[in-house]
């Protein structure tokens, strides 16, 4: 899938492109699955913090089997089952990525779920545990909950032993992050976000607000945040970058806190394997479970990406390739 203009999923178009091949150091994943997320959407209009020439595949997510390595590569033989992580490209039969971008996926995941799980997850635990410390029995808001790091966050919050508030527009989003653990929800389209987070802390407010939306909502979130409470900023889904009243930081003794997850696996390579060890582990174990809602053949990639921005996604949507068995 090949965008040759910029203006959003509309510019994608089928193509047959030559085969790639894998140069020192790197690894040539025939891809099985591509997960859809939302910077996807943002590269395709240009919006992106990257921007790719003309013309690119979307797409940084993908899993799928190793079929060769060059040279000094020894991480992963051919025949291995991966995910492969780049900033563009993977909305494709095939991707080649630095070898130090592969990881091996756990026996008993398929490679649709497997291709769903790294940045959801890895966003989440990097905001959660790394920038907020996230403690056992804190309260922890998620904003954009039933979306697919929302429901990552409130899954992970659960598994660090958080209480964990969902927060998302919809009931029926809501019934999802229910079953998913969370203890409590907020329907902020129709409640007051602020006064319901006080409410729901006997009047303490809530410790960590994990906020993949933006907009109105962040502000409303951390007017009800704890003494000492972090705010994760972690993206802007509603498309509006807000502007929070500094004195809100000095009256909570709060923090605002950035979560750039991407700069953060290529600043600290080794603190991102061992945080990513550990997800692997609760991945195999069941303790934490990718929910893809939908899956759409590779050339239905702009019906994928139209889902997104419509927010009518509940978890993830992955892209299969005719290599998907």
């Amino acid at each position: 899938m090949l965008c040759k203009a910029l203006g959003g999923p509309e510019q994608l178009v089928v193509e047959e492109v030559p085969g790639l091949t894998a140069g020192a150091g790197e690894v040539l994943i025939e891809v099985h699955a591509a997960a859809v997320n939302f910077p996807d959407l943002l590269i395709t209009q240009g919006k992106y913090q990257f921007k790719p020439p003309l013309p690119f595949s979307p797409g940084g997510e993908v899993a799928g089997v190793v079929r060769a390595v060059g040279s000094g590569v020894t991480a992963v033989k051919p025949g291995d089952r991966v995910i492969g992580s780049a900033v563009w490209g993977g909305y494709a039969e095939e991707l080649v990525v630095d070898a130090s971008r592969v990881t091996l996926v756990p026996e008993g995941v398929d490679l649709a779920t497997a291709s769903a799980f790294l940045t959801v997850y890895g966003t989440s635990y990097h905001a959660l545990v790394d920038r907020a410390a996230l403690r056992p029995g804190e309260t922890l808001a998620v904003l954009g909950a039933a979306g697919g790091v929302g429901l990552a966050a409130v899954q992970l919050g659960k598994a660090l032993g958080a209480r964990v508030i969902a927060c998302a527009s919809a009931d029926d989003k809501l019934a999802v992050c229910r079953e998913h653990g969370a203890d409590e929800v907020v329907n902020y389209a129709r409640e007051d976000l602020k006064e319901r987070l006080k409410q729901l802390t006997g009047g303490e407010g809530v410790d960590v607000i994990y906020d993949p939306v933006g907009g109105a909502y962040a502000e409303a979130a951390l007017r009800g945040i704890a003494w000492k409470g972090r705010l994760l900023v972690v993206g802007f889904a509603s498309g509006e970058i807000p502007r929070i009243p500094l004195n809100l930081t000095l009256l909570k003794g709060c923090q605002i806190v950035g979560v750039f997850w991407g700069a953060f696996t290529a600043r600290e390579p080794e603190r991102y394997r061992e945080g990513l060890t550990e997800l692997l582990q609760w991945l195999a174990a069941g303790r934490i479970r990718p929910v893809v809602s939908e899956t759409f053949p590779l050339e239905r990639a702009a019906d994928a990406l139209r889902a997104i921005e419509a927010r009518t996604v509940k978890g993830k949507v992955v892209l299969v390739t005719s290599h998907h068995g």
